[in-house]
């Protein structure tokens, strides 16, 4: 197809100039939206994100079950364990269950972003996400809250494959590791004013409360994935609907132009041809998804990675009640908020901004993460060797500090190592590894071996009392 070129000669000028404003609508950049926007468009989308998985986490929000003393005198759950009777094992669940929507979502918003805007798909997923924690609000069982987490995972599904190409699309050359750490920064930092948000709200209005309030300030980013129009992204190709003069509808498949632009070494990007002609369905999934899995440094990234979420994924839901129980931490919400939301964003952004002076390579991404997560693990397996929880403290936040350097090269690694047309799909599996083999498992797991090893321990009391019984009569 001749878009602009000699198959245009000839043609009605009013044709012409009605489809060229037509096509100038879909791509051209409105003024008032800069890169700095959108760069805080998504970083607040992510925010939100987050806040809702730190909620869910918080003791005021996901509260504990009823208890019951020798005397026989019994207290009340409280939140949402409390409400539903849940076991830790189911609530370990409800940390899970949106990875059921990310996983199948995942790979078709990755797909269809290559043929429709993007920001239309945002702000399908994002409808979807805000009906999906209305609905945690208003579950009435075990199941129904599950469901609606599903269904959060769904609308996660849209966001997360397509953001962080567009901020490495518009971040200044030497600033595209900041400008990533800054979008990633607001994981931790979410999860953080999750942590106090569930506690604030859970001590003085019903837990379901908190799901509406999210809902709330979802809804204005929603709308926006509608209204916004389209912004470029490389190695994409978008479907146009356009109107004829005689009535008759046509679709014009063009490319945009920055898939052309120079790249990062200044040398003219032909990698996105790869992507033409656009195909669908199942097969050209398929097809992309073996290109990642032979893609050595792409697995390599994401195998580390993976292991990264197993353990944060287990500290960060049920960090707050292991301080609860072990260190009598009155306030464990926001104590484990300020200290995570503090060490996050210093943490993160001093990791892209460390890899942007290096010289933001692959090479140099490597060394940073390898370096950073070592030292970083040393501090937090430290942490516990001390029974003083301000000694913990202090080595556990030296220690998240490292960890959380972490976020901004290893997604500088997984945008840049493969080809632009690869990007939104590359971005959601790495997030749908990294949760159903890192942070989704760890959760229920942790909660079985909570059960499993106190039941070794009551038996080993059980066993010492009984010896101790039988040497008395001795």
């Amino acid at each position: 197809m001749d878009v602009g070129g000699e198959g245009d000669r000839g043609k009605n000028p009013r044709i012409m100039e009605r489809d060229s404003d037509s096509l100038k609508d879909q791509i051209a950049e409105p003024s008032w939206f800069t890169p700095k926007k959108l760069l805080f468009v998504f970083c607040v989308v992510n925010l939100i994100n987050y806040i809702d998985r730190g909620a869910i986490a918080s003791n005021g929000i996901n509260g504990s079950l009823g208890t019951c003393t020798s005397t026989g005198t019994c207290s009340s759950g409280t939140g949402i364990q409390g409400d539903f009777n849940l076991s830790n094992f189911e609530d370990g669940i409800l940390s899970s269950a949106f990875m059921v929507g990310l996983l199948v979502a995942s790979p078709i918003f990755a797909s269809l972003a290559k043929s429709v805007n993007p920001f239309r798909l945002i702000g399908v997923g994002l409808s979807i996400w805000t009906l999906a924690v209305l609905g945690c609000g208003l579950s009435f069982d075990f199941w129904s809250i599950t469901i609606c987490r599903m269904f959060v995972g769904v609308g996660e599904a849209s966001f997360v494959s397509l953001a962080a190409p567009f901020i490495d699309d518009n971040a200044p050359h030497d600033q595209k590791s900041a400008w990533l750490a800054l979008f990633y920064m607001c994981i931790p930092a979410g999860y953080a004013f999750g942590y106090v948000y569930g506690g604030l709200v859970g001590s003085v209005l019903p837990w379901r409360a908190a799901f509406w309030g999210e809902a709330l300030l979802m809804l204005p980013f929603a709308v926006l994935g509608f209204v916004i129009k389209p912004l470029d992204l490389k190695g994409a190709c978008f479907k146009s609907h356009i109107l004829c003069p005689c009535g008759v509808e046509l679709f014009l498949i063009y490319f945009v132009s920055s898939g052309f632009a120079p790249d990062d070494t200044g040398k003219t990007r032909t990698d996105n041809l790869n992507a033409l002609p656009v195909s669908y369905g199942l097969s050209s999934v398929m097809k992309d998804l073996k290109l990642l899995l032979v893609d050595k440094v792409y697995v390599t990234n994401i195998l580390g990675y993976i292991a990264y979420n197993f353990v944060l994924g287990a500290y960060s839901y049920w960090g707050p009640k292991a301080g609860y129980n072990i260190y009598k931490m009155e306030n464990a919400d926001l104590i484990f908020g300020g200290v995570t939301v503090i060490c996050g964003i210093v943490g993160t952004l001093s990791g892209g901004v460390i890899l942007d002076h290096m010289d933001a390579t692959i090479s140099n991404a490597f060394k940073l993460l390898s370096v950073s997560t070592f030292i970083g693990a040393l501090f937090c397996f430290s942490a516990f060797c001390f029974k003083s929880l301000y000694a913990f403290l202090a080595f556990f936040a030296v220690g998240e500090l490292l960890i959380f350097a972490t976020q901004g090269p290893v997604n500088f690694v997984v945008l840049h190592c493969v080809k632009p047309s690869l990007r939104p799909l590359a971005m959601a599996m790495s997030t749908v590894s990294i949760h159903i083999f890192g942070d989704v498992p760890s959760s229920p797991l942790v909660g079985v071996l909570q059960v499993w090893f106190l039941s070794c321990i009551h038996k080993i009391l059980i066993h010492k009392s009984i010896v101790l019984i039988k040497l008395s009569f001795i």
